[in-house]
């Protein structure tokens, strides 16, 4: 994989489809990587066979990029600074912004401090959640430290401790990111994405939170019932496909240059 620099960490990334395209970013969630969200379930194929220039990149904590142990690492304007970084690296000057989960809460943060840049957003796998929280995740860091999986009993933590053994992931750097990079915005700063935005949340997904009451708070928001998927499956459900799709298609004059 490629790589670009930031804030003293190498973080890999891709760069797929024609660069004159217009662009989308691709953010990963949390403990996932660009290939388990975003390769390996199609969206990269999929964006770039309907004609978009598809970027993504690991977080710093993940996949193949450096995966500091300090939870200072982690807050939020630490991993939009990752993503606007990639896009000056390769002088991208405006993108959609895709975000699942933790790269959701990412994307609110980078729509919010950038909005010239990022004309569209999509959040998949988090509603209202980005205001409340999306529950105690104090048993999922104690579950990453734990020894092994036999050691963890919390339902949520024995998930995300399986998930992060599947993907090979460095679970001290996963609690650290914990502990930081979960702030919630307020309803107030939700209210001021004024970009076009589809939330995309699984009808079984016990995490996200509502994404009725997310997009009641925003100006331009619409929302995607993703049916009969959790949390972990929602991301590469292909009636979700098809709703990404239809959104960047009505909205693809935001990205011209």
């Amino acid at each position: 994989m490629p790589e670009f620099q930031n804030d003293g960490l190498r973080l890999d990334y891709l760069d797929e489809g024609e660069a004159s395209a217009p662009a989308i970013v691709l953010v990963h969630g949390f403990a996932s990587n660009m290939r388990v969200n975003w390769i390996d379930p199609g969206w990269v194929d999929t964006l770039t066979r309907a004609g978009y220039r598809v970027l993504a990149f690991d977080h710093r904590g993940h996949g193949g990029s450096d995966k500091p142990h300090d939870a200072a690492a982690y807050t939020p304007e630490a991993m939009v600074g990752d993503l606007v970084a990639l896009m000056d690296w390769l002088e991208v000057e405006r993108a959609a912004l895709f975000g699942y989960s933790m790269g959701a809460r990412v994307s609110a943060f980078a729509g919010r401090l950038h909005p010239e840049r990022f004309p569209l957003l999509v959040f998949g796998g988090l509603g209202i959640g980005l205001v409340e929280g999306v529950g105690d995740w104090d048993p999922i860091a104690e579950a990453l430290l734990a020894p092994s999986l036999d050691d963890v009993t919390h339902e949520r933590g024995r998930m995300f401790r399986s998930f992060a053994d599947r993907t090979g992931s460095d679970r001290l750097a996963l609690a650290a990111c914990i502990a930081t990079s979960r702030r919630e915005l307020t309803e107030a700063q939700v209210g001021t994405l004024a970009q076009p935005t589809l939330i995309g949340v699984g009808t079984r997904d016990d995490i996200a939170g509502s994404p009725e009451r997310l997009g009641a708070l925003m100006r331009d928001a619409e929302v995607f019932e993703i049916v009969n998927r959790d949390h972990m499956l929602a991301v590469g459900d292909r009636t979700f496909k098809a709703a990404v799709l239809d959104f960047l298609a009505r909205h693809r004059d935001a990205l011209a240059g």
